[in-house]
């Protein structure tokens, strides 16, 4: 019995991740340098600007990159949009019908300042996204509900706050999302341009870390549940760059004694060094580490090990180079 759970665990670990390797014989660099030959192109006829990106590609999935690049790189993130969404849904949040009839009264401002401005909100990403596949005759649906962030950390499924896009590729679905491709909001509120490739066809597994669908069959062959997604650990941007999910600690907030070691491990699905794995903490602005040891990398895991000395509430962040790829809250307290 063992043996055969041990097997399905390594078959649907294999199926969930093929999404990162089934088109790497694809070489992208055309169709990424048609979509920056086409740069500041207009929205106003939908049609000719998807000939323009896909007409010279053989591939759906090509047609479709170029199309994912121009989006993510030609359209900028409106944090003031996205803001004043936020407070119409927690206004109407128990009373539905005023949601949709203000959504869809909003629907027709939101979109020409996206035709005017080429500014929008992560539905705005999506609905660019799905009719311009399907103007390239590539079936793509826009999927909605939950997105985790440092801004956002849901702890509870009760109001959705994002949708990204699901895309039919020769037969398969796969999982993006334009609208963290495309950049971040600075504490200014200032939107920073910041293509992340990591967010194009991402692994299930991976993308449902971050992302939680209502209707749970676009999970694909991810199988967590509400509870263990509103309490993993928080992950970025960057654990998309880098491949990792997060395994141990499953929780973001947990309790330990002084002096306990706390097992770290998270799969990789790319190949990662543990030379240069890290965990840290903030003191006012400086950067402290805590100690590691007994690091192993091996099979696509990387395991470590670190005991906390001092009783009190960490924010406990795991680097990987200079970039931080998930966050834990740790108290510590007497044994």
């Amino acid at each position: 019995m063992k043996r055969s759970l041990l097997l399905f665990s390594i078959l649907i670990f294999y199926i969930s991740n093929a999404q990162v390797s089934d088109f790497k014989n694809i070489d992208f660099t055309i169709a990424d340098n048609i979509a920056k030959l086409n740069k500041g192109e207009s929205l106003e006829n939908l049609a000719l600007l998807s000939h323009k990106l896909t007409s010279k590609l053989t591939t759906d999935v090509e047609k479709f990159r170029a199309i994912y690049t121009w989006v993510c790189t030609n359209i900028e993130g409106d944090i003031y949009q996205h803001n004043k969404v936020d407070r119409k849904r927690k206004k109407f949040m128990n009373d539905s019908i005023q949601l949709i009839k203000w959504n869809n009264d909003y629907k027709i401002i939101a979109f020409k300042k996206l035709l005017k401005h080429n500014k929008t909100m992560c539905t705005g990403y999506a609905y660019l996204i799905k009719e311009l596949a399907f103007l390239a005759n590539i079936e793509c649906v826009i999927v909605d509900r939950y997105g985790r962030t440092v801004n956002s950390n849901i702890e509870k499924l009760e109001m959705a706050n994002h949708s990204w896009n699901a895309v039919k590729l020769d037969n398969k679905w796969y999982l993006c999302d334009a609208t963290w491709s495309s950049g971040y909001t600075d504490a200014n509120n200032t939107f920073i341009s910041d293509y992340n490739d990591g967010y194009f066809l991402a692994s299930p597994l991976l993308f449902s870390r971050s992302h939680y669908p209502i209707d749970k069959k676009w999970l694909l062959n991810s199988t967590l549940t509400n509870s263990v997604f509103v309490n993993a650990p928080l992950v970025y941007a960057e654990t998309f760059k880098h491949k990792v999910i997060p395994v141990s600690p499953a929780k973001m907030n947990i309790e330990v004694n002084k002096n306990t070691a706390v097992n770290f491990e998270f799969k990789t699905l790319k190949q990662n060094s543990a030379d240069n794995i890290s965990l840290i903490h903030f003191l006012k602005n400086d950067e402290s580490d805590f100690p590691i040891y007994d690091i192993k990398n091996k099979n696509g895991k990387i395991t470590f090990k670190s005991k906390f000395k001092w009783l009190g509430y960490y924010d406990v962040h795991l680097k990987i180079d200079n970039d931080i790829v998930a966050t834990y809250t740790i108290k510590v307290k007497k044994g």
